[in-house]
């Protein structure tokens, strides 16, 4: 009898283990579609990432990268918020409202916040099940300034004028069910500014605080809260990093204080090898460009101090994004969504030539901080108020933007391929067989839209809230995703600030300002825009500029802010 009480006992407790260490794991017969976590990083150049050839530490990355598939050619719109705007709304930026900044220009490509026509990835995949939520940088409300005494005690949390743009343009009026994070665009990474949590602002942080790690762990209590539900979810991760200004802990700017003494030109060169031993570009058509500084010689450079503790700031945010990443995926194997969870990763832009202690205090940069100490906008790069700190607003400046787009020329707000070309990695375990590999299909941020559409098994909708829905200008990629395709010959379109680009199969057409001559480059051959052939072929670039002048009139370029 006794035997029997035990044995019983044992089949009891072992029954009870295996029912409680099924609670943290759905049950997934219910729904086989795929969570999609989206990952977007902030100002990052295209060979920063160690997979893309840079010497900045990224092993989560990496690690995502080696499982799943690279891209060499995919494309964003060259800035932060028409970035954001096509990637949410699957249109290019100008028809979603924000052909420039965030700021109504009273105008139908220019209303500085996300259109009625518009609809976005959250509310698409809400009316098909899906849970939703965002963390980070949302950047598509409308922003404006107060008289400027007042902007800069707002920006510097001594006063509060109430909410920071319409709350009807806030992320969960636009489908998202949970949102941490800022409305603005630029932020005090220890004190940030328009911060909130759904609607709520978010008055105080602790002592201890770091936004990146915010946005981490932000992200990671959603996944634990959508992983208990039945219903598969999507996840927006928009990260501030390592956008101006530059800050980040002491301890993390002292790992990498010895690794940029070398200089630009050294960086540079041996992220390019990189690129090449890796595969992800081919030297024949993609050589180095000219270094866009040929007058600066590192040996000579009076601010070597600045100039190496600036990148080490940089990397230093990067490196903890990065680790946040990490966290992320162990929440995913943790909770036993990790093998269908479809993840993105890419940039916003390409890293940026801005000198924001050029600007000094206003709109977005406050004066002083909370406790009211003086924040410092070097201009002359003095030594004495080195990057890293809250009191200190600096950017990487042009001379390192050129280093950390290699190969490319140029940097954000261009439309050269610097300041378009991201780098963009997709993870699917269940789904992804050819991983490690690289894609040389053509992307842009347009096609998230009809990729995770797809992925989500949901429908676009022609109409939504009582408005006509301007449909996808997007591809799906899903396709590209689960198995080696050709390239297809696109027509893709860019303008912002008159910097302008038409890509049409191989061949694009480029410009830095509106008054300025197309110049013309086959990217079959010229990945890096080396050889203009405009001279060479007046009638191809006719036919390009009829091309971008009929997109520009559909899209709502024109009419155009004077």
């Amino acid at each position: 009898m006794t035997n029997f009480f035990q044995v019983f006992r044992v089949i009891v407790l072992s029954w009870f283990v295996t029912l409680i260490a099924g609670c943290g794991v759905k049950n997934k017969e219910v729904d086989e579609r795929p969570n999609i976590v989206l990952i977007m990083a902030d100002d990052l150049g295209f060979s920063d990432l160690g997979c893309y050839g840079g010497e900045i530490d990224t092993p989560n990355l990496n690690a995502i990268a080696q499982n799943g598939l690279r891209f060499n050619s995919f494309y964003n719109t060259s800035r932060c918020c028409p970035s954001r705007a096509a990637l949410l709304t699957g249109q290019y930026p100008h028809k979603a409202g924000i052909g420039r900044m965030t700021m109504d220009m009273g105008l139908p490509g220019y209303r500085g916040s996300l259109t009625e026509n518009t609809v976005t990835i959250a509310e698409v995949l809400s009316q098909a099940g899906y849970q939703t939520g965002m963390v980070g940088k949302w950047h598509v409300s409308e922003t404006n300034e107060l008289e400027k005494e007042k902007q800069l005690k707002w920006l510097s949390h001594q006063e509060n004028y109430g909410e920071f743009s319409d709350l009807d343009s806030y992320p969960t009026a636009r489908g998202f069910d949970k949102f941490y994070g800022n409305i603005w665009g630029v932020v005090d990474y220890f004190d940030p500014f328009a911060l909130v949590n759904g609607t709520e602002q978010v008055k105080e942080v602790p002592d201890d605080f770091y936004y990146t790690d915010a946005i981490g762990d932000t992200a990671v209590t959603y996944i634990e809260d959508f992983s208990r539900n039945k219903e598969p979810f999507f996840l927006y991760v928009a990260h501030c990093a390592p956008h101006w200004p530059l800050m980040a802990p002491e301890d993390l700017i002292e790992k990498y204080k010895d690794t940029y003494t070398e200089g630009w030109r050294k960086i540079r060169q041996e992220r390019y090898q990189n690129l090449i031993d890796k595969g992800i570009l081919k030297g024949d058509i993609a050589q180095l460009s000219e270094f866009m500084f040929e007058d600066q010689d590192w040996e000579q450079n009076e601010h070597q101090k600045w100039d190496t503790q600036t990148m080490a700031v940089h990397a230093a945010m990067v490196d903890r994004l990065d680790k946040t990443i990490g966290d992320l995926i162990a929440e995913l194997k943790r909770t036993g969504e990790y093998d269908n969870t479809v993840i993105f990763f890419l940039s916003d832009n390409g890293a940026s030539s801005e000198r924001p202690s050029r600007y000094g205090p206003g709109f977005d940069r406050p004066g002083s901080t909370r406790s009211g100490e003086e924040i410092f906008y070097p201009t002359e790069k003095e030594a004495e108020h080195l990057p890293g700190s809250e009191t200190v607003y600096s950017g990487i400046g042009p001379v390192w933007a050129n280093t950390l787009n290699a190969p490319f020329r140029y940097w954000k707000a261009q439309v050269y391929e610097g300041g378009i070309t991201t780098p963009f990695i997709a993870q699917w375990p269940k789904e992804i067989k050819d991983r490690g590999q690289i894609r040389d299909n053509v992307f842009h941020v347009i096609d998230l839209m009809p990729t995770i559409v797809e992925l989500a098994g949901a429908e676009y909708p022609s109409e939504f809230n009582g408005h006509e829905i301007t449909p996808e200008y997007g591809i799906s990629m899903v396709e590209t995703l689960k198995k080696e395709t050709k390239p297809e010959n696109r027509q893709l379109f860019w303008e912002h600030f008159g910097s302008a680009a038409f890509r049409d199969g191989d061949w694009k057409i480029v410009r830095r300002g509106g008054n300025e001559d197309w110049e013309l480059y086959n990217l079959a051959n010229d990945r890096t825009e080396m050889n203009n052939l405009a001279t060479e072929n007046p009638q191809k670039v006719e036919e390009m500029n009829a091309a971008w002048q009929k997109m520009a009139e559909e899209t709502n370029v024109f009419p155009a802010p004077k």
